[in-house]
């Protein structure tokens, strides 16, 4: 299910975005602050090296970046290896984890403090776009893009919120919906170091899975890090598979 409905069957995550299959590869395009790069592929040893070799041209000749979102249960099992190979980066292995949305907590008990502030407008997006900063000591330049494209266009498959502690903000996330399907995807989810270890990011993943519940959502989908996935199993989500995303570059292999 989770395969077909958000891999092979997926819909474009933005007005900006579309959904191709070339084969038997599914990729998504948009510009270039979108999330662009291959969310399915049904490959084998014969097929695998000329699948990659079209892609990496494909987007070459759009100048875009773009991610191989690899599966541990694709084929071939060597899908790694080969992306490499080809001059992909790999990124760090991450936990594909899925909970009934019945089964969850949805009371977001947060410290005394700090409030939950939905995310409406730029102001609010850059909120958000500082505590990813600061979370995970990357730049949240095209991500500040991508949401600010989403709030202009009115998306309802978006919901955002900040969590702050007064006026500073400390823990920020984001759910995807995913319409026709039966799954709504957690991203994004980071507190700030000294906010750490308080209960915020559990109290996130609870509001989060209350608005799924109400929009009639039966599962919540995430792709967990080392950090947060033991606080998803504790809160009753179950690992189905793991993924690594490989980043592959062509300003660099030019």
């Amino acid at each position: 299910m989770f395969d077909r409905q958000l891999r092979r069957d997926a819909r474009a995550d933005g007005q900006g975005t579309r959904v191709e299959r070339d084969g038997n590869v599914v990729r998504q395009v948009g510009a270039d602050h979108d999330w662009n790069g291959i969310l399915w592929s049904d490959l084998d040893q014969s097929t695998a090296d000329a699948a990659i070799r079209a892609q990496t041209r494909y987007f070459a000749t759009l100048g875009r970046e773009f991610e191989w979102k690899a599966y541990a249960h694709d084929r071939p099992g060597d899908l790694g290896r080969r992306l490499k190979s080809a001059g992909f980066t790999p990124e760090p292995q991450e936990a594909v984890m899925v909970a009934p949305v019945r089964d969850l907590p949805t009371d977001a008990a947060l410290p005394e403090g700090v409030h939950l502030r939905p995310v409406t407008d730029p102001a609010g997006v850059d909120l958000m776009a500082d505590v990813h900063e600061q979370a995970f000591g990357t730049s949240s330049a095209h991500l500040r893009k991508r949401l600010l494209a989403q709030l202009a266009q009115n998306s309802e498959t978006i919901s955002m919120v900040v969590a702050m502690a007064g006026d500073l903000p400390v823990c920020a996330a984001r759910m995807e919906l995913n319409p026709g399907t039966d799954f709504a995807g957690l991203w994004g989810g980071g507190t700030v170091a000294a906010w750490r270890g308080r209960g915020i990011y559990r109290a996130l993943v609870a509001h989060r899975a209350r608005t799924a519940a109400d929009l009639g959502y039966r599962y919540l989908q995430v792709d967990a890090t080392d950090q947060s996935r033991p606080i998803l199993q504790r809160l009753g989500f179950t690992v189905l598979s793991t993924t690594t995303p490989y980043i592959y570059d062509p300003h660099r292999e030019a």
